[in-house]
């Protein structure tokens, strides 16, 4: 599989990881040295990122049986717009770093006005708009260089697009990477949905991504759940519990996998026992779900109650 291997890529590049092959002796790789075509024109945007965000890092939570959990960092998305100092709008399809598509063939160019507060709710939303040589745009978010947290629990409410080629996606990656570039710096998809309500579809994912190479040496260990409701209709609460030795996927409350098994190029627990940053996109198109089709409703909109993270240890 080939989930995200562009998404990773690009947000890894993006910490400044540029450099591909630097120790084996040959010459390293420039992803941005490959010759892309240019960017469309984009319009003006009225959420526009901070250029000194402020990281904070929590750091050894713990998820103790039996312990109240202690809130750590939330984001209710009551206000009238997305804080830049809590979350940063990823634009473009991936060229900027010499992978378009990210990687996944995707069809949309992220624009950070496709996210958007409403009605106490973050607002993703993947619309049928042309830009430049692009027929479709979305949003994704995220906290790097804002928050990330190691261990503890990560929950979001949420409520699902469906309809084929639509890729909604809650996901945590490496804040610093110091295991070197994806797989080895690691991935956990806490949700990933796509095609939903394609012939009754109503399924979601729980992923790990780790390995020391891509692609010679790369773990795509995934588990699939069917929502009990329907999930483009009600809102369901996805989450993980993560500690130094096991990740644990839940939905509403449900423990539906369970891993405990994964290498990088450091000793185990690596590479998962360093701080995770949370993304939330919505993907067009791309190599799990393909294209859209005639019966794709734009737009196709995720939306998220709130995003918590919890210790069960006091703070």
């Amino acid at each position: 599989m080939h989930l995200h291997v562009s998404r990773l890529s690009v947000a890894l590049l993006a910490t400044g990881v540029l450099l591909v092959g630097c120790d084996t002796g040959e010459p390293p790789i420039l992803y941005s040295a490959v010759e892309v075509a240019p960017d469309p024109v984009v319009p003006a945007q009225s959420n526009v990122n901070t250029s000194v965000p402020i990281l904070t890092v929590a750091n050894n939570l713990e998820v103790v049986e039996g312990v109240a959990p202690t809130l750590v960092w939330s984001d209710e998305f009551n206000g009238d717009a997305l804080d830049p100092g809590r979350w940063l709008f990823e634009t473009g399809d991936g060229s900027e770093y010499g992978i378009p598509g990210w990687g996944n063939n995707e069809l949309e160019y992220y624009l950070p006005d496709n996210a958007r507060l409403e009605d106490g709710l973050l607002k993703i939303e993947a619309r049928k708009q042309s830009i430049g040589r692009f027929d479709y745009t979305s949003a994704r978010i995220n906290t790097r260089d804002r928050f990330a947290f190691r261990y503890g629990r990560i929950e979001a409410r949420m409520r699902l697009p469906g309809g084929q080629g639509i890729w909604p996606a809650f996901w945590l990656l490496s804040q610093d990477s110091p295991y070197g570039i994806w797989p080895a710096a690691g991935e956990i998809d806490i949700m990933e949905a796509y095609n939903l309500g394609v012939f009754g579809k109503n399924s979601i994912i729980g992923t790990i991504h780790y390995g020391t190479s891509f692609p010679d040496d790369w773990v795509f260990d995934t588990t699939s759940y069917v929502v009990p409701a329907n999930a483009q209709e009600e809102f369901h609460v996805y989450a993980v519990e993560w500690d130094a030795d096991e990740v644990r996927w839940y939905v509403d409350d449900v423990m539906y996998a369970m891993k405990n098994n994964w290498y990088s190029t450091s000793p185990f627990p690596a590479p998962f026992d360093v701080p995770f940053y949370i993304i939330f996109n919505v993907a067009v198109g791309g190599n799990l779900p393909g294209p859209p089709n005639a019966d794709t409703v734009f737009p196709a909109t995720m939306e998220v109650d709130w995003v918590r993270v919890y210790s069960g240890a006091p703070q």
